[in-house]
């Protein structure tokens, strides 16, 4: 039976944690799976004022949320096994995601851990002599060849997609080419976000590709706003140059003369002329 002062200081841990939730628009969960202590410092001093970090107990959570009767945070009852640290900000959660993954280092695998992205082994020089390494690449997929006394991979092979575990032989192999495949720092598990709940997969946004892809669309948007004489701050420049363009065009073609498009009907009639006493003198027979 515990003694009644550890149950009194489990009770004030508790209502500790209920006062930081009850306050909080935000509420991080993140996994402390391999992380190093050393990181999670290094983090709580890079990230001081905007957000505060606190490793509790899962078991004292549940029991502060029970004991806030906050149907809303019972989800998040599904993140709370093995290590964990909670983070409390007022951050947009994807913002949060990106400064944690930004705190993340690249190391070499052991056997059991999960890829950190598809990990493909270029072609090229391996560095290794030939000898047995040339079984351990085979049996882990990469085809290989001997040249200038080396051991060279032949191809570019995807060797293990990301997210999958990283078998020992693969581990070993990869160490011996120098391949850092898995990251070690803190990983979200989910954000609950004023009443709704982000899984740490959706929180996941590949920056590049979004920037492409909103890039794309604003080009694609301005070319349509163009063709169909969609006026915008931002369209009614090229609107009134294309205008100008096909009315100095249709002038021309129309011969109406205007201080704009006089110097051009003057040269065009000039050289309309020039043409017609050009034919005139190839078909006149000559005396």
């Amino acid at each position: 039976m515990p003694s009644q002062q550890v149950l009194q200081q489990k009770t004030s841990e508790v209502e500790e944690i209920v006062d930081v939730l009850k306050d909080c628009q935000l509420v991080g969960i993140a996994s402390l799976q391999k992380v190093r202590a050393s990181q999670l410092q290094e983090l709580k001093k890079s990230m001081k004022g905007q957000v505060t970090f606190k490793v509790l107990k899962n078991t004292l959570v549940k029991f502060a949320i029970a004991e806030m009767k906050r149907t809303e945070l019972a989800p998040l009852e599904e993140y709370l096994e093995g290590p964990n640290v909670f983070m409390f900000t007022t951050l947009n959660p994807f913002k949060l995601a990106i400064l944690l993954d930004k705190g993340k280092v690249k190391t070499f695998a052991k056997s059991g851990d999960l890829a950190a992205t598809d990990i493909i082994v270029p072609e090229g020089n391996t560095g290794q002599p030939p000898g047995p390494v040339i079984s351990q690449l085979n049996a882990v997929g990469l085809p290989t060849k001997i040249q200038d006394g080396s051991v060279w991979v032949s191809k570019d092979t995807l060797v293990v997609r990301r997210g999958e575990p990283v078998n020992e032989r693969l581990a070993s192999v990869l160490s011996k080419l120098g391949i850092k495949s898995v990251e070690l720092g803190i990983s979200m598990r989910a954000v609950y976000d004023n009443g709704m709940i982000i899984t740490g997969n959706q929180l996941f946004v590949d920056l590049a590709a979004t920037k492409q892809s909103v890039e794309t669309s604003n080009q694609e948007a301005f070319a349509l706003a163009l063709e169909i004489a969609y006026t915008t701050k931002d369209t009614i420049k090229p609107l009134l140059q294309r205008a100008h363009q096909k009315a100095t065009a249709l002038s021309i073609s129309a011969a109406i003369p205007t201080k704009e498009t006089i110097g051009d009907l003057i040269r065009k009639a000039n050289a309309e002329m020039t043409s017609l006493n050009n034919t005139v003198e190839k078909t006149t027979p000559t005396a």
